[in-house]
């Protein structure tokens, strides 16, 4: 399908993980130009290196800062601004017995995964607001919806994510700029990779023992009974960024496997 975004400039964070990657080939292949950042210099080149040409520029830093994300703005602005933000950016955070996490802990999460998208949208969005088109992509996550109680802290971020989405895109979609949202569940990637080895090495099985023991356990209406792969969620992420998705504002679409037992998001 041609997403007709050709020439469109994308900036993409968390561009060095699985889903950061992937969207930004689906985005290549659309003809779309990539400014990239991630907080990993060496993994951030290894991404420039694999999507080539279509990369205009990249910059490691940490968007829990303002400085950096004040230097990623002066790195784009010259390219002409950004009219699309894929905001992947993010991190799990502390797992555990709600009461049990400490105070930093909480706020490094909300940090990282909720302020950095206020960040990020307060910088490049008023770009795309005087340019009267724009797409602000975030990734939610099923735990917005269905809150797991080992993870509290990253549910309560990417909950606030899910809000801002709606509360982003009222104002700014009659202006052009139509905000949504993508929501994966359980996607093979280095984050998950890591869980399942802890699983792994608790319960003294092997990692594929306890992917299949973690569908059972613990995702009983992940009915397809697998890990989601970074293309699959990357496509629906290029999609919303795309102008075959003109009516669609303030949504987060599940790509998920099935894993959310509720119909209503």
């Amino acid at each position: 399908m041609n997403l007709d975004i050709d020439g469109k400039l994308a900036v993409v964070t968390g561009a060095a993980g699985g889903l950061g990657t992937a969207t930004a080939q689906v985005l290549a292949e659309e003809g779309v130009k990539l400014f990239l950042t991630d907080t990993s210099e060496e993994a951030l080149r290894e991404a420039v290196n694999k999507l080539g040409d279509a990369v205009v520029g990249h910059l490691a830093g940490d968007l829990s800062r303002d400085a950096d994300v004040l230097a990623l703005e002066q790195r784009v602005g010259p390219l002409g601004g950004a009219d699309i933000l894929v905001h992947m950016a993010g991190i799990t955070g502390a797992k555990g017995d709600p009461l049990e996490m400490s105070y930093d802990e909480w706020f490094e999460c909300w940090n990282v995964n909720f302020m950095s998208a206020v960040r990020m949208t307060k910088v490049f969005v008023p770009g795309m607001v005087q340019k009267g088109w724009g797409r602000v992509v975030f990734t939610v996550s099923e735990n917005a919806v269905q809150p797991y109680p080992d993870e509290a802290v990253y549910n309560a971020s990417k909950a606030a994510l899910l809000s801002y989405t709606k509360a982003l895109s009222q104002p700014y979609g009659p202006k052009g700029v139509l905000v949504n949202a993508v929501m994966p569940a359980f996607i093979e990637s280095p984050m998950t990779d890591g869980m399942m080895e802890k699983r792994a090495e608790a319960e003294g099985v092997s990692v594929d023992e306890a992917v299949e023991s973690f569908l059972e356990e613990e995702r009983p209406y992940l009915t397809l009974k697998r890990r989601g792969q970074a293309d699959e969620v990357a496509v629906v992420a290029a999609l919303l960024c795309s102008n075959r998705a003109n009516f669609t504002n303030g949504s987060a679409w599940r790509a998920d496997g099935g894993a959310v037992a509720a119909i209503n998001t």
